[in-house]
């Protein structure tokens, strides 16, 4: 359960200001910082509709609280409601997956695997550049310590988990962490923007099995979800009431059957929490940690941003599918944040979703035995 805040944890100095509580080991929790923390994000989300900014109640939540917490306002997220949040989300996304769009996605297998490689080239591409330019100024750690920062930071997916496996081997973990809290970050913000001003959206012809909310479907949908996430929480794997909700959601929709859409309202306050989660990382201690390691992350997730495009739109040629699709299901941010892009702007969200997760899982189970193997390589 908490996994995700390593990442957040781990540049932070004791007594800051901005705290991610949820357990004792992070200190308990403060209730008007929480209830401020909310507030402010929605007060952000209702202006992000109001100007009609993409994803606006996730857009403007990560706006807001980065911002103010960056300047060292008591800003907190409380655990359970991110929980809930990507509990909400990974069902919701479940719920496209029809038979008919199950076939479509199985048919795109080696779309997905190249996309697969494409991720796992790039993080090694990332780690290799990050551990030329930074030599020099990280001349303190030693030959091990540097590559096994650089090689983690990386990494593309999987945040919390690659900040732990760092810290296993050696690592400085914080700026494993920030580099990739930053370029989610930064690809959250930046895709959105870029596919408005692209003018797409409303193109998805892979629509909901079902359409309307029905309150007896919701329960048992819900029930069913839960059981799955904890069952993931339980097996310890990444991303438990998100992944948990999405395979079971999945099950059930595949199978054919059609129990409930989920309230936009709900889909909202889950984004909402999930943008709060994201901004509270962003601490006064952050902005401190190494400026010019933060920098040459900005850059390089700018230049991957661009150079994933250009695959997307490679692929979209080659499946027919649509180049946002693809672009969202290449990019190098986060599963939630690029399938809510999906949901929200309507371009392929199990496409989308499909290529995010099956990225996730190749990078979780790949990430250290090609570090290891490397390793062995470089000492032999």
């Amino acid at each position: 359960m908490h996994r995700y805040y390593v990442a957040c944890r781990a540049w932070q100095v004791p007594h800051t200001s901005t705290r991610v509580s949820s357990s004792p080991a992070f200190g308990p929790t403060s209730w008007p910082h929480v209830v401020f923390t909310l507030l402010l994000a929605l007060a952000a989300a209702l202006l992000c509709v109001w100007l009609q900014t993409p994803i606006p109640w996730m857009i403007g939540p990560l706006l807001a609280t980065s911002a103010v917490s960056v300047l060292g306002a008591p800003t907190e997220s409380w655990a359970p409601f991110r929980n809930t949040g990507q509990w909400v989300i990974g069902t919701a996304l479940g719920l496209y997956f029809t038979p008919a769009v199950g076939a479509l996605v199985a048919s795109l297998w080696w779309a997905i695997a190249l996309g697969i490689a494409w991720a796992l080239m790039l993080g090694l591409g990332f780690g290799a550049w990050l551990r030329r330019l930074h030599a020099g100024h990280l001349a303190h750690l030693s030959p091990a310590q540097l590559y096994s920062t650089t090689y983690f930071a990386g990494a593309i997916g999987g945040a919390s988990e690659m900040t732990l496996i760092a810290e296993r081997q050696g690592a400085r973990t914080d700026l494993v962490a920030s580099a990739h809290s930053l370029r989610v970050l930064l690809v959250t913000l930046t895709i959105p923007f870029a596919l408005q001003f692209w003018g797409v959206s409303g193109l998805d012809t892979l629509t909901l099995g079902v359409r309307e909310v029905q309150p007896v479907g919701l329960l048992m949908l819900a029930g069913l979800t839960l059981l799955g996430a904890l069952f993931m929480q339980w097996l310890d794997r990444a991303n438990p009431w998100f992944m948990g909700a999405l395979v079971v959601t999945m099950l059930v929709t595949l199978s054919g059957v059609s129990l409930s859409a989920i309230p936009q309202p709900l889909t909202n306050a889950a984004q909402l929490v999930i943008g709060v989660s994201l901004g509270v990382c962003f601490t006064p201690a952050f902005v401190h940690t190494a400026p010019r390691w933060l920098a040459s992350v900005a850059f390089a997730s700018f230049f991957m941003m661009g150079i994933c495009a250009v695959f997307g739109w490679g692929l979209s040629k080659a499946t027919g599918m649509h180049p946002a699709t693809l672009l969202l299901g290449t990019a190098p941010g986060g599963i939630a944040e690029m399938a809510i892009t999906a949901k929200v702007l309507q371009l392929g969200v199990p496409v989308v979703t499909a290529f995010q997760v099956c990225r996730l899982v190749a990078v979780l189970v790949l990430a250290e035995p090609v570090y290891r193997l490397r390793v062995a390589r470089r000492t032999a």
